[in-house]
């Protein structure tokens, strides 16, 4: 019986082997492009806070200049709340995007800059930057 399994033994196991090597090939090949699929993303996704982000800043700056320039310009409430949305900005983990409070402090200053606005009867918006396909509706 040893030679006959010896024989056949891995004709009958073909199929099989067959299916753990085409598995494995599989598993190799979606991992990388799953690894290339994400850095991809990461990438788009971290461009588009990081600019969310540098709007919010920049507002912020020339309010904070506008003050500095004129302390009676704004409100105290506006003042106060000017002051908070720097400090979120400020608390912003931009090195640890995968903290669970990132999605908290980026809704709370979605908030408070649209309350500023609000309060100051000011239509800005953040739309994202233009895109290649937008570019052609641009009018100066």
């Amino acid at each position: 019986m040893d030679i006959s399994d010896d024989i056949f033994g891995e004709s009958l196991n073909l199929e099989d082997t067959h299916l753990k090597e085409g598995f494995q090939e599989g598993y190799e090949t979606g991992f990388a492009s799953g690894k290339d699929d994400g850095r991809e993303v990461g990438l788009k996704t971290g461009f588009t806070t990081g600019e969310e982000l540098g709007f919010y800043r920049g507002c912020i700056d020339v309010w904070n200049s506008v003050i500095r320039v004129d302390p009676t310009c704004f409100s105290t409430r506006v003042q106060k709340n000017i002051k908070e949305m720097d400090e979120l900005v400020s608390r912003y983990p931009i090195l640890e995007p995968e903290k669970e409070f990132v999605t908290d402090i980026m809704g709370s200053l979605r908030l408070k800059f649209r309350a500023i606005c609000a309060t100051l009867n000011v239509k800005l918006e953040y739309n994202g930057y233009p895109k290649a396909s937008d570019s052609g509706e641009l009018q100066f």
